[in-house]
């Protein structure tokens, strides 16, 4: 198939530092090559890909300091790309709903990933209006808000089995990894390495929205003896980072669409302690790739238990459930359906949830 692969502007593809979408449309663009398949990606200058790349800007809009305003560069490139929508079999957008007015008048079929939360109250009376645009999630928990929604399945993010590689053995500190902001809970991880006594390691970006938390919220916690502030990390030094932790931390109070850090872990073998917000409980094993707990009495008590989870079993489960080649064949399986013409919404797809007692009346479906 021709396929568009439509990548926000604001990072490279892929990232050079912190960065989920991106990355995600890096690790599918690169899959769906390997499988055959002719791709063009649109995406900053700066990107790195073996697609054909059409680049949109100079370079990623984070990154440039002459950028003021990244709504005009994705404007303009909404107009690049279907003005040659002709070319392609099928348009797959990442940049949630700046196209629908085009792709709604467009002949090419077009579907959307979206990558974000969906609770906000702006979001439904537009998604009512463009209930004919077909959408995929990256969890069922994601779509909880939309259920209405023109969802064509659920697909969830999987990374190079080989770009990360197995520790068998754990360090001797916590790992925090991810943005500071409120909902990420790095003052609850904070909290938990200082109650266990095990030294934590944060790797993390500050954006500007969310500079003033970090000073007044963060920025006093970090003087304690067991807290070391890496800063934001890229990928080079990620491997290490995670695969030497005893466990990630991702103590998050918000609902999470996905949460790319965690199969990074499991990747590198190290299992995860986690709230069970959003999709999580989609991703986590509990008691077999990690922890799922809901204070930081429980993450304590968790870590203090981490030594149960075998790293090997983590590292198995990211490689049955969140590969690159498997998450581009769920895709793929999508673009055949609407280029064959049918665009009817699905029922939720289980997928990756079978560790789950779906018989349970507290079940997730």
């Amino acid at each position: 198939m021709k396929i568009a692969q439509i990548a926000p502007l604001f990072e490279s593809v892929p990232p050079r530092l912190y960065g989920g979408t991106e990355r995600v449309v890096s690790w599918l663009t690169e899959m769906l090559v390997s499988l055959g398949h002719d791709v063009t990606l649109f995406a900053s200058g700066d990107s790195v890909t073996n697609a054909r790349l059409v680049p949109v800007c100079r370079k990623a809009l984070r990154l440039d300091p002459d950028c003021v305003d990244p709504v005009v560069h994705h404007v303009l490139m909404m107009e690049e790309v279907f003005g040659q929508a002709g070319d392609f079999d099928l348009i797959h957008s990442h940049v949630d709903y700046l196209h629908f007015s085009l792709s709604r008048r467009e002949r090419t079929p077009c579907v959307t990933t979206l990558h974000g939360r969906l609770d906000l109250p702006d979001l439904a009376p537009l998604y009512k209006n463009f209930r004919d645009i077909p959408l995929v999630s990256i969890s069922n928990a994601q779509r909880e808000p939309l259920p209405w929604a023109n969802w064509q399945g659920t697909v969830r993010h999987g990374l190079p089995a080989r770009s990360l590689a197995f520790y068998e053995l754990p360090g001797k500190y916590l790992a925090f990894l991810g943005r500071i902001s409120p909902e990420k809970g790095v003052d609850q991880a904070i909290e938990i390495a200082i109650r266990t006594g095990v030294p934590l390691k944060i790797a993390a970006k500050v954006d500007r929205r969310d500079r003033d938390y970090f000073e007044k919220k963060i920025r006093p916690l970090l003087d304690h003896p067991l807290i070391e502030f890496l800063g934001e990390i890229g990928c080079a030094e990620k491997n290490d980072f995670l695969g030497n932790a005893v466990t990630l931390l991702f103590p998050i109070n918000w609902p999470e669409p996905f949460g790319i850090v965690m199969i990074e872990a499991m990747a590198c073998g190290t299992p995860v302690i986690a709230y069970p917000f959003g999709s999580v409980p989609e991703i986590i094993q509990d008691g077999v790739t990690g922890f799922l707990v809901h204070d930081t009495d429980g993450a304590v008590e968790a870590v203090n238990r981490i030594s149960e989870i075998d790293r090997l079993d983590c590292r198995r489960h990211f490689e049955r459930y969140f590969t690159d080649e498997r998450m581009a064949l769920d895709y793929v399986k999508i673009y055949r359906r609407l280029v064959g013409g049918d665009s009817s919404p699905l029922a939720i797809d289980d997928g990756a949830l079978n560790w789950i007692d779906l018989t349970s009346p507290n079940s997730t479906t």
